[in-house]
């Protein structure tokens, strides 16, 4: 890094040339930058220098980049384009004209998009970002307004409220359902192809702590499908891969429409359930409320709280 910087001198004259590049004018640089033309030019000047090359050919009105000139702009202006787009995406961070909603990507898919068009029926006027990640990221130092988690609502830093119970069954293709050999014990389905979830960071139940939980204990699974997203198990298994574990919340809709069939009657309730939860630092914004509130109302959860 100090070799670089030894080159450019000052990483003002990186923004100098890229002005002037861009307007193939000294005088309309300095203008764009509300600096005197001069400047510029030294600016230029210096860069040239630290360099050992012309970068631009002078003419009266206007300038011209050289070969190595337009080598130097390619990269310039694209790299500063990314440090421009970088620094409004993080002050946007900072603003509070938006709502964040940190989640998995299968609830961001599988649960948030299909109802978000009757939140803008509702509330017209709100900015909604869905953040999705592989982890449960701090609320305050990354400015998330409310996020999902799976748990027993006790976050020390949260406030949280139960949109679902967590109830975890087997789900497939229809197709997979009718080409199963016997359904009728659940020992039976240890024979059919199994996707499995294996996510690098938050702890997930798997395969065997459901049979587990069934009293088919001391199983170890080597075959089937693995894969490291929830969104992508559950198209593996909407595409016939196999059976893949339902979270009960997440699959409603796709059991209801009957692009997956489930076996109910072999749910497992872990005792954990899935949260919204928001910062007990700050106040949520009106946006923030509005959507925590829509949320809520929607989860058909009996037992969710009510804010006014």
């Amino acid at each position: 890094m100090a070799t670089f910087w030894k080159y450019l001198g000052s990483p003002r004259n990186l923004m100098v040339f890229d002005a002037a590049a861009k307007h193939r004018s000294f005088t309309k640089a300095a203008e764009a930058l509300n600096m005197h033309q001069p400047a510029v030019s030294s600016a230029i000047k210096n860069l040239e220098e630290a360099l050992g090359v012309i970068l631009f050919v002078r003419g009266h009105r206007s300038v011209e980049l050289t070969t190595a000139g337009n080598r130097l702009y390619t990269d310039v202006s694209k790299a500063l384009g990314d440090v421009e787009e970088s620094v409004m995406a993080v002050r946007q961070m900072g603003q509070d004209d938006h709502v964040t909603l940190n989640s998995s990507t299968a609830f961001s898919h599988y649960w948030m998009m299909p109802r978000v068009v009757k939140l803008h029926e509702k509330h017209p006027d709100i900015d909604l970002r869905l953040q999705n990640s592989d982890r449960e990221p701090n609320l305050d130092m990354e400015n998330i307004s409310l996020g999902i988690r799976l748990g027993d609502g006790k976050w020390p830093d949260c406030h949280s409220a139960k949109l679902a119970d967590e109830v975890i069954m087997p789900v497939a293709n229809p197709r997979v359902f009718t080409a199963a050999k016997n359904l009728k014990s659940i020992p039976n389905l240890m024979n059919e192809r199994l996707i499995h979830l294996e996510e690098p960071i938050r702890e997930r139940p798997t395969w065997s702590h459901w049979f587990a939980h069934h009293g088919i204990k001391d199983r170890v699974f080597v075959s089937g499908m693995r894969l490291n997203d929830y969104a992508l198990v559950l198209q593996a298994a909407i595409s016939g891969e196999g059976f893949a574990f339902g979270w009960e919340h997440i699959v409603r809709d796709m059991v209801r429409s009957g692009t997956l069939l489930a076996k109910h009657e072999w749910g497992w309730r872990t005792g954990n359930g899935i949260f919204l939860v928001w910062s007990k630092n700050k106040p949520l914004v009106k946006q923030a409320v509005q959507v925590r509130d829509w949320i809520i109302s929607v989860s058909d959860y009996p037992d969710a709280p009510h804010f006014t």
